[in-house]
């Protein structure tokens, strides 16, 4: 095993938290809004941070921020949807990554959407497909908390092109 590289460190020896970012973001993921809703409140927020974690049962994990509300409204309704996005979709996920217009209905307002045959979270009509999600279990991570939740919904509303992250810009395959 080899030793961080001054590359990888700060001035003081740490790991650097920007370079790792930097690597990181050289690992393309696919791109989601999570939106969730309890009574008079709707939210979005986009997510790169989603993974399957099993078929049996069926279990999805997401990473939010911490101090984010997007992690408040999860934690108090307790249930979401991630809505995958595709490629002609930038737009979507410029306006739920900006805090100031992610939530209340006008966040929504000129979007195609359907509440959750479950939670009433939105159902983004314009993805590709969705997972409407009860969270099981939360657990601190850093500066994150990461939601394992159990698939109630999904389905498949399109097979168009995904819409990825990588090297800090929104791209297509």
């Amino acid at each position: 095993m080899t030793s961080p590289t001054a590359a990888t460190t700060d001035s003081e020896g740490r790991l650097s938290p920007s370079r790792f970012r930097q690597v990181a973001g050289h690992f393309a993921t696919g791109v989601t809004v999570l939106t969730t809703g309890y009574p008079g409140e709707l939210l979005g927020t986009t997510v790169n941070s989603f993974v399957t974690v099993s078929t049996d049962p069926l279990l999805v994990l997401v990473s939010l921020v911490t101090d984010g509300r997007a992690r408040t409204s999860v934690g108090n309704a307790g249930n979401f949807v991630v809505n995958i996005l595709g490629a002609d979709q930038a737009e979507a996920a410029r306006r739920f990554a900006r805090n100031d217009r992610s939530s209340g209905v006008a966040a929504f307002a000129d979007l195609r959407w359907r509440p959750a045959p479950n939670s009433g979270a939105p159902i983004l009509l314009d993805g590709i497909g969705y997972f409407e999600c009860r969270v099981t279990e939360a657990v601190p991570a850093g500066d994150h908390t990461l939601y394992i939740a159990a698939v109630r919904d999904f389905d498949l509303l399109s097979d168009a092109e995904p819409l990825l992250f990588v090297r800090s810009r929104l791209t297509r395959c």
